[in-house]
């Protein structure tokens, strides 16, 4: 009994074609049961995501027939032709259960590391389970998944680190204050980055958000949405002396804040330490107020900067990953080998006889 895994993912296909493939769930019992009624598979179980839509199935037909007939049936079950080129993937042993492991570690996945599809899996592999379409060699399969996710996690840093503005900007916050709770945020232009980034502060502890935007409505929307409150463009200063973070994005061509600025606002503040964040560009934060005491300011090729650092590291975990993964994979296959080694040997014997 080998396991087989056909599928499309955000690698091989755009959202255009997988979404055509989608399971949506309510109607995956009945394909599992198809499956296995027209004797395609003994066992299977499928993963339906917005990032990926994958069959897994254990047979005990040859692997490159068994492959054939499930693209027929993945097509089939949609009324679709099926994918030309790479854009429909095929695996079988060992490869198919590499790949089974990388999804659950998110080895695979559109954000390195990221832990969203253990569950999705597990979702899906409970689902078959409790509809009767897995067996001894599936359930093996994807518990060993699952505990080799959690040896990665554990025993790696692939799940470290962040990877965004947003959360580098939180990262870097929570360096500097220790925890956010009872500090004040303050966002300058109401773009989408600098809303994900107020956003991000807030769902750590943040006290409140106050947003100044040329344009009061948009101001007025977004702090209402981020439950904080607004003030006209022109007095965003006036509002430092409670702030501890600010995150500015305008459109203006010159620098809004300099160190002739700054100096009596931090006199205000008694000094206390600020985070500047500048994510605009043209800049809107002149760099010399860097050098001002317990002033931190940092621009958006600095975040970024270290969000790439961060995804290095990621990447330099892969191989501790696939190390695991290869280590783990090996008693589920050596099973199979033994068990065919076995079939040959007695059928030579029984030739003999």
């Amino acid at each position: 009994m080998s396991i087989v895994v056909v599928g499309l993912s955000h690698r091989t296909s755009p959202v255009e074609l997988r979404e055509r493939f989608a399971f949506a769930e309510p109607k995956i019992p009945d394909a599992l049961k198809k499956l296995r009624a027209n004797g395609l598979a003994t066992e299977a179980v499928i993963l339906s995501t917005c990032n990926r839509v994958e069959l897994y199935i254990a047979t005990s037909n040859e692997p490159t027939q068994a492959i054939l007939d499930l693209k027929s049936f993945f097509a089939a079950v949609h009324a679709q032709p099926v994918p030309e080129g790479r854009e429909l993937y095929s695996l079988h042993e060992p490869h198919s259960v590499h790949h089974l492991f990388k999804v659950a570690c998110g080895l695979d996945s559109m954000v390195l590391g990221e832990t969203e599809i253990l569950g999705q899996l597990k979702k899906a592999y409970d689902l078959a389970l409790q509809s009767g379409h897995t067996g001894a060699r599936l359930n093996k399969a994807f518990q060993r998944a699952f505990n080799v996710a959690k040896q990665v996690r554990t025993d790696t840093n692939i799940q470290r680190g962040s990877i965004s503005v947003a959360s580098v900007a939180v990262e870097l916050a929570e360096k500097i204050f220790s925890t956010l709770e009872g500090h004040e945020v303050m966002v300058i232009g109401a773009g989408d980055t600098s809303e994900k980034t107020a956003r991000a502060l807030l769902s750590r502890g943040a006290k409140s958000i106050v947003v100044a935007n040329r344009s009061i409505e948009r101001a007025e929307a977004l702090a209402k949405d981020l439950g904080g409150r607004a003030v006209k463009f022109d007095d965003w200063s006036h509002e430092f002396e409670k702030v501890d973070i600010a995150i500015s994005s305008t459109a203006a061509p010159h620098h809004i804040l300099d160190c002739a600025k700054l100096e009596p606002l931090m006199k205000l503040r008694r000094n206390r330490p600020l985070l500047l964040i500048d994510i605009a560009v043209p800049r809107d934060i002149d760099p010399e107020v860097n050098h001002m005491d317990n002033v931190y300011l940092y621009n958006v090729d600095d975040l970024q900067s270290i969000a790439n650092d961060y995804l290095g590291q990621r990447k330099e975990e892969i191989a501790k990953c696939e190390a695991i993964i290869e280590e783990k994979a090996k008693p589920l296959l050596q099973r199979d080998v033994l068990r065919v080694a076995c079939c040959v040997n007695n059928s030579q014997e029984t030739s003999q006889a």
